[in-house]
């Protein structure tokens, strides 16, 4: 038996992980913050972003804000946010007045107009389905780093 277990511990130590598997330290997610937000301050949005992974259906990124964002509808991706740090409103619903096509299933707009508005701060989670009017409000002198996953629906 003790053989066994002996021969079962190297295995067990080589074992590699999955593919796709990832995980991001907070630590690591705290960095990204701290080199995002001189990027958000030179962005005409005051936002700024970076990639962590993308897969066949999902992405995940770290996004920094210091402004306001504009209005947004991703008419196939949901979108998650999990915010690390600071406070913002979601305004989410209502319409988009003079929406663009920005990008294939991506619309922007000025604002949302008729929206319900969310405080959120951290450690809260929003969900937002796809083909939803969005934006990000900040106060002036705030700001806000959450933690983005984008969900394609299934075709």
């Amino acid at each position: 038996m003790l053989k066994a277990i002996v021969f079962l511990v190297p295995l067990a130590a080589m074992a590699a992980d999955p593919a796709g598997f990832g995980v991001w330290k907070a630590s690591e997610l705290k960095g990204m913050e701290t080199k995002l937000s001189p990027k958000a301050k030179a962005d005409a949005q005051k936002v700024s972003g970076e990639g962590l992974a993308k897969y066949d259906n999902h992405s995940l990124s770290l996004s920094h804000r210091e402004g306001s964002g504009i209005a947004e509808l991703h008419k196939k991706v949901a979108d998650i946010f999990v915010i690390e740090s600071g406070e913002a409103t979601i305004v989410v619903g209502g319409t988009i007045p003079n929406p663009k096509d920005t990008a294939p299933g991506e619309v922007r707009g000025p604002k949302v107009q008729g929206g319900s508005k969310h405080m959120v701060s951290a450690g809260d989670v929003v969900h937002i389905p796809a083909n939803t009017p969005h934006q990000m409000l900040l106060d002036p002198g705030k700001q806000v780093t959450y933690f983005v996953i984008k969900v394609t629906e299934a075709k």
